[in-house]
């Protein structure tokens, strides 16, 4: 009897094959369109509209914090029904609110756009994608989260540029309004006739007492865990956008700056290629203490080193295939400790406070640089917080993982 969570006799070769071709595209226009665009375009936003930088990217910011809430029920609808109509339905939504965005006629109108991408995000981003590969993958499962995430790493490298050239001949409203029209194109027919594979039930747990499941968001692990994700969360994030600030005030020319922060995005990319070995090398608790340590290690590196610009970009880019290393990590968190039965539910709920970290780490980067002495002082502040969520992790693996069986 073959197992209906990894076999290819139920889901079948190309059925599977089709959702992991399909999403790597679905997720660079997604991402490009929906997130990248926005620091693009902002300024000339800001410029056209007279709106302050300050509103805009409170708008942005409330999207990101409406996609963190909302991933907690559209996680709970993936587990029972799988990926298809969920990432239909937020691809539509997602293109309807680019054209808002594009048509606002006033800052009211533009703020519940994004509020409205917001639930677009919850649908269509990682979280989906992740609970879609990790359901059909079964044990094979890393394989195909990394081929969806090293497309995804790819967003800003081809939208932003994208974005910029249009925005140099057209308005930001008519560059929305043609980024709408290529989101629908791509990621509508994609999910709606790519993700049709069957959707298997829930494996089997290895123990009675792992089908509890609702009691795992309630466990010292998972809040330890949680809590150690929201922490490295916002590091990393205030991290990234404070990097420039914090080179140009170190006497880097802005272009220097961003080339900077653009290799630090392809390290993104390199390291997901290295994560597959990482863990088939290292347990689960080993690898998350690992990565979260590293990451604060390169942040204290930015604090303290100045030059030369060669070691700046070296930083950079370890700095990155540490990032491109955690997106798996997270993507992995809960199926290495409670498996896939609830995958979507539990990732949800995992995923909830550090993405709204994510959103207000900008906000309180800025707000603390000054009074800790600039951004150095900054970056020092944000190494002892990584610091701080790796001593989370160190508890926030169940003693007896609550596995699912691979075996008939």
């Amino acid at each position: 009897m073959t197992n209906p969570h990894t076999s290819e006799a139920v889901t079948g070769a190309g059925d599977r094959s089709r959702p992991r071709a399909a999403l790597p595209a679905t997720q660079i226009t997604s991402w490009g369109i929906v997130y990248y665009a926005f620091p693009v375009l902002n300024p000339q936003i800001t410029s056209a509209t007279g709106w302050s930088a300050t509103a805009t990217t409170a708008a942005f910011s409330g999207a990101l914090l409406v996609s963190a809430l909302a991933g907690i029920p559209v996680g709970r609808i993936l587990d029972r029904r799988g990926p298809r109509a969920v990432m239909t339905t937020g691809s539509v939504l997602g293109v309807a609110a680019v054209l808002a965005i594009a048509w606002a006629p006033n800052l009211a109108a533009f703020t519940a756009a994004w509020l409205l991408a917001g639930v677009a995000m919850a649908a269509t981003f990682y979280q989906p994608a992740f609970a879609a590969l990790t359901r059909w993958w079964g044990t094979d499962r890393v394989r195909a989260l990394t081929v969806v995430t090293l497309a995804g790493g790819l967003a800003s490298t081809v939208f932003a540029p994208l974005t910029a050239a249009l925005a140099e001949h057209l308005s930001w409203r008519t560059t929305y309004a043609i980024l709408a029209v290529l989101l629908a194109l791509v990621t509508i027919p994609a999910h709606a006739f790519a993700l049709r594979a069957p959707w298997p039930p829930a494996p089997t747990p290895l123990a009675r007492r792992a089908t509890d499941h609702g009691s795992v968001p309630r466990s010292r692990p998972f809040l330890m865990l949680a809590t150690a994700l929201t922490l490295n969360s916002f590091a990393m994030y205030a991290v990234v956008i404070a990097l420039v600030p914090l080179l140009i005030a170190r006497g880097a020319s802005p272009t220097a700056a961003a080339w900077v922060l653009g290799l630090g995005g392809a390290g993104q990319t390199l390291g997901r290629t290295l994560y597959a070995t990482l863990a088939n090398r290292t347990g689960v608790t080993t690898r998350t203490i690992a990565l979260i340590t590293l990451g604060g290690t390169t942040t204290a590196a930015f604090a303290m080193v100045s030059g030369p610009f060669p070691l700046l970009v070296g930083i950079a880019v370890a700095a990155g295939m540490v990032r491109g290393n955690l997106t798996l990590l997270q993507a992995t968190a809960v199926t290495d400790r409670w498996g896939t039965a609830h995958y979507g539910r539990l990732s949800g709920l995992l995923a909830a406070p550090a993405t709204i970290a994510s959103a207000l780490a900008p906000f309180a980067g800025a707000a603390l640089a000054g009074p800790l002495g600039g951004y150095p002082g900054l970056f020092s502040a944000l190494a002892l917080a990584s610091i701080a969520a790796a001593l989370f992790a160190m508890g926030g693996t169940p003693s007896r993982p609550q596995l699912h069986s691979d075996n008939p």
